[in-house]
């Protein structure tokens, strides 16, 4: 019987991977390997293969499905907190603007002014579309008149794990369904 897998391109066929307690390393942005690297996993012995695609690859000697979720033998402690960083940022405030809600033409506006003394920290940094970045210029929200929907924190990897799954990837294969949504509460 034919299947899809098998006319996929082997670069079309990562590999999801699980800490060893087989939860997701992260979430957003999903944590894949290519098939390269995951098959390479195999042969050192670093992971065990939770799931395959039909998708095979071959050498003179062998041939192997490639994995499509694997686990890692080795438990991963996630760091508590995320690099700071524009995606991370954006992350944090759900890819919208905390001035006017606005989800396109993304930018970071300092709260307090890096003119007045303000630093480029987590506290002091939000997403602000471009408008609204331009309007506030160089004062504060409330010399602006421009309050923020919510004060700016430091967040924790849990809590952007959290935001990005309202944030789905472009590609999800069936075998990972079970991995990523395992604590989703079930329909009646």
């Amino acid at each position: 019987m034919f299947h899809p897998d098998l006319i996929r391109h082997p670069d079309n066929c990562p590999a999801l991977v699980l800490n060893a307690d087989y939860t997701p390393l992260s979430y957003y942005p999903l944590s894949v390997w290519p098939w390269q690297t995951a098959i390479k996993a195999v042969f050192l012995d670093r992971v065990d293969i939770v799931a395959h695609y039909e998708r095979s690859v071959r050498s003179p000697t062998a041939e192997i499905k490639l994995p499509s979720v694997i686990a890692l033998k080795q438990y991963v402690r996630p760091s508590a907190f995320p690099a700071f960083t524009r995606f991370n940022l954006f992350l944090r405030d759900r890819f919208a603007c905390q001035y006017c809600g606005v989800g396109r033409d993304l930018t970071f506006d300092h709260v307090v002014p890096r003119a007045q003394g303000g630093r480029t920290t987590w506290e002091n940094v939000v997403t602000a579309c471009a408008p609204c970045n331009l309007k506030k210029g160089g004062r504060t929200p409330k010399q602006a008149h421009m309050p923020l929907y919510v004060e700016p924190i430091r967040p924790t990897n849990w809590h952007l794990q959290e935001h990005g799954r309202a944030f789905p990837p472009n590609y999800l294969h069936d075998t990972w369904h079970d991995w990523l949504y395992w604590d989703v509460e079930l329909e009646a």
